[in-house]
């Protein structure tokens, strides 16, 4: 006789949520294997980079903007997300002077700044990328003058600038953006 026949749904619910949780716990120790690191990619402009998955908290699609005047030009103003007003800057045009242009594929990283949070803007999101160790020691040094103080390498297969946003965030020039 089949034993799910004389189950009530709550065991075959609590039957499912052992099951889930047994493989989420096998997943995430594949993902959390020694010697990967794991980041999300981003276009900004023609530079391709990454940043560490751990600094960047969320992805959105680009909301209405309120501007606010007597500001730097790369800072487009606040957004209201999920009731947190959070400024957005484009970052082109803070690394490199080069406004970001509007598409389907632009969107924000939401990144912790102090106590809040600040959203980027970039022109493209890749998703999550995996690097091994051996990609990481293989990697090049950063030689554009701009990014040289927020990037140590590069990693991966497509020599990807590995960015800290934690520098970021703590630099003079970005905290100010009075103008």
């Amino acid at each position: 006789m089949n034993q799910s026949v004389n189950r009530t749904p709550f065991e075959i619910l609590a039957r499912y949520e052992r099951l889930s949780l047994a493989h989420a716990s096998d997943t995430r120790d594949k993902l959390e294997a020694p010697g990967l690191w794991r980041g999300i990619g981003f276009r900004v402009g023609a530079r391709m980079l990454v940043s560490s998955i751990d600094e960047i908290n969320e992805l959105l699609a680009v909301p209405t903007l309120t501007p606010v005047p007597g500001t730097q030009p790369w800072l487009l103003g606040v957004a209201n997300v999920r009731g947190n007003l959070v400024p957005v800057v484009d970052f082109g045009r803070f690394l490199f002077g080069e406004r970001t242009q509007h598409s389907e594929r632009t969107r924000l990283l939401v990144v912790r700044q102090g106590s809040g949070s600040v959203a980027l803007l970039v022109d493209e999101v890749f998703g999550q990328r995996t690097v091994d160790e051996q990609q990481r020691r293989e990697a090049e040094r950063e030689d554009d003058a701009r990014l040289v103080r927020f990037v140590d390498n590069r990693v991966g297969e497509q020599q990807l600038a590995v960015f800290s946003m934690n520098r970021l965030v703590r630099a003079p020039d970005f905290r100010q953006a009075a103008a």
